[in-house]
């Protein structure tokens, strides 16, 4: 238990915190510019040289970098190591040409782990607990970094993955689970369903670790509720490594960031200056010790606010507020990366003009999409039934694109209402604090 809740780390002065970062930074810039050519070319591109960063406080010196970047190197343009010394590969859930993928060496899985660990333990794990991993498998990293995390604490794990929902119900019963893993949207509906089937007295959750989509204080609040648990955020991004980049601790007034792998910023998303601790902007992370996969200044077009504040837990990392929203026009959807340019191609694909909206809601707790999209006047002219055959083989292609189902309403031409301005693509009716 102790390995996990290190006071030597967590709990370090901010002295301490900056001489790890100073020390790892410097190392880390030689070894990218050493072994990663494209950003090596960002570098000379800028005029920068390993030998101009020192310090942390020399951090913005040095390019950015963006998913279009990594998109560009793909598959491995990025990739610090030879192929025969990564082990593992995982991918975000994809957009529209090429995937993000990154890289990982055993060491940066050990770290990785590590990190889900630290956040298993802040909220109340032990090696006696039961942790129930029902995040995704595969590609994703969310099943990934849980399960790795439960097994560095030493607990019973249940790889369970998303899904199947009367099993799972049945393996919390029998096998006790106390922890439970998954995105916010599905705790909801396990929770639904656990109470439609009068079975709560027979859950023994303690906690759950939520994480990989948008959730407000009243989900929050419905879903601990509904289970008799207390529910954590995490953070992470494939790109970083995955879940466990941050992590809410017992206070539940932020994510601690795990400062000893990662140095956070805060930019102006518009002018690309470092703006002050405390003020809002566009959260920007370096990585200081991966190995395979070791990305510099890149840009999460997460809108939040760092606050280093004493922390009744004891932990003194930085913390992250919840994401605000996005400097992009991304979307995430159930846990899942959604662009408006990839509805978008379909349309265009499918012989329809770009006029389209999509309308985002939370009902019942979970995420919904829908599509409003405006038929050509030869389209207008169609039966009843023609038309939906035409939102049915819509429907399909986008949950062949997406990976999640999005509703679709052919509309009368013209009724989606014309801006002089930017075009209104996107109404986000979800509450995000």
């Amino acid at each position: 238990m102790e390995r996990y809740y290190q006071p030597e780390i967590e709990c370090a002065s901010r002295e301490q915190i900056l001489a790890w970062q100073n020390e790892r930074l410097v190392k880390q810039v030689q070894y990218v510019y050493d072994n990663v050519p494209y950003y090596r070319k960002k570098m000379e591109e800028k005029g920068v040289t390993p030998a101009d960063v020192q310090s942390v406080a020399d951090l913005h010196k040095l390019p950015f970098l963006t998913k279009a970047d990594l998109r560009d190197a793909y598959p491995y343009g990025l990739c610090a190591v030879p192929v025969s010394e990564a082990v593992r590969i995982q991918s975000t859930s994809g957009t529209t040409g090429r995937r993000v993928v990154a890289f990982y060496t055993q060491h940066d899985l050990d770290l990785w782990e590590d990190c889900c660990a630290r956040a298993i333990m802040a909220a109340g794990g032990t090696k006696d607990d039961v942790v129930h991993v029902s995040y995704g498998y595969g590609l994703f990293t969310g099943g990934a970094g849980l399960h790795g995390g439960s097994h560095k604490v030493g607990s019973l794990t249940l790889p369970m993955s998303s899904g199947n929902t009367d099993r799972q119900i049945q393996f919390m019963c029998d096998l006790g689970s106390t922890i439970l893993c998954c995105t916010p949207s599905y705790a909801a509906y396990l929770s639904e369903s656990i109470n439609e089937r009068g079975l709560k007295d027979q859950i023994h959750l303690k906690a759950g670790i939520f994480g990989a989509e948008a959730w407000t204080e009243e989900m929050r609040r419905d879903i601990e509720k509904g289970l008799g648990i207390k529910a954590y955020d995490i953070y992470g991004l494939t790109e970083i490594s995955g879940p466990g980049v941050s992590f809410e601790c017992s206070a539940q007034t932020g994510m601690h960031i795990n400062e000893d792998h990662f140095i956070a910023e805060i930019i102006d998303p518009v002018t690309e200056e470092v703006l002050p601790e405390g003020e809002k902007g566009e959260l920007v992370f370096t990585c200081i010790t991966k190995e395979a996969f070791p990305l510099l200044r890149y840009r999460t077009r997460d809108i939040c606010v760092l606050k280093r504040e004493k922390c009744s837990c004891g932990r003194t990392h930085v913390k992250m507020s919840k994401p605000m929203g996005r400097s992009d026009d991304m979307l995430i959807i159930k846990g899942v990366n959604v662009f408006p340019s990839q509805i978008e191609t379909i349309l265009l694909n499918k012989g329809y003009a770009a006029n389209y909206q999509l309308i985002v809601d939370r009902v019942n707790n979970s995420d919904t999409l829908e599509v409003q999209v405006e038929m050509t006047p030869e389209m207008f002219s169609d039966s009843v039934s023609e038309v939906t055959a035409k939102e049915k083989e819509l429907v399909n292609a986008m949950k062949a694109m997406l990976g999640i189902y999005a509703k679709v309403r052919l509309v009368a031409p013209k009724s989606i209402a014309r801006s002089e301005g930017k075009a209104v693509r996107v109404i986000d009716k979800r509450k995000l604090y």
